[in-house]
């Protein structure tokens, strides 16, 4: 279960932990600064949860006004979905709405493998680049198939486990 914080802009107010939007919003309307007055402006961070939802929160700059949307979203997307959004909105330069979008709008290529020289080996299996005799294959470069698989190719790390990705 993902937990957030809200951490209040009021230093005379406490924050509280929440994981769901109606629990925020129950404390929320419960929260009052020293003067008696209703906090309105909160600091959402993330306390607690899958390591892949920590990234997720950082991907997507959860705040006060998306943080019900991303809870959902923790829910019900699977871990493709969310390193498509991770990959897509961190490093590519996407842009995401919580409110309306689709994690699998994007088009990005990725592999779980930990560099680009794996992935060079994996492409020359799958035979992407055209039939090579088993006898020829021990001859081939990896790490200059590699180099040159890098103009399109990045690696990257979500919650302990290595990818190469591609924007496409």
């Amino acid at each position: 279960m993902t937990r957030l914080y809200a951490q209040p802009y009021d230093i005379s107010a406490n924050g509280f932990f929440f994981s769901s939007a109606d629990e925020y919003h129950r404390k929320d309307h419960r929260n009052l600064n020293s003067l008696g007055f209703p906090v309105e402006e909160y600091e959402i961070q993330f306390i607690d949860g899958e390591s892949i939802d920590a990234h997720l929160f950082d991907a997507l700059k959860i705040n006060q006004g998306n943080f019900g949307k991303f809870l959902t979203a923790c829910r019900k997307w699977d871990d493709h979905q969310k390193r498509k959004v991770i990959i897509a909105t961190g490093e590519c330069g996407y842009s995401f709405d919580l409110q309306s979008g689709n994690p699998d709008d994007f088009e990005v290529d990725i592999y779980e493998v930990d560099n680009l020289r794996e992935l060079a080996a994996q492409f020359v299996d799958e035979g992407l680049y055209g039939e090579i005799p088993e006898h020829l294959q021990y001859y081939l470069d990896y790490d200059a198939m590699a180099r040159d698989l890098a103009m399109d190719y990045a690696e990257i790390v979500i919650a302990g486990n290595r990818f190469v990705y591609r924007c496409s």
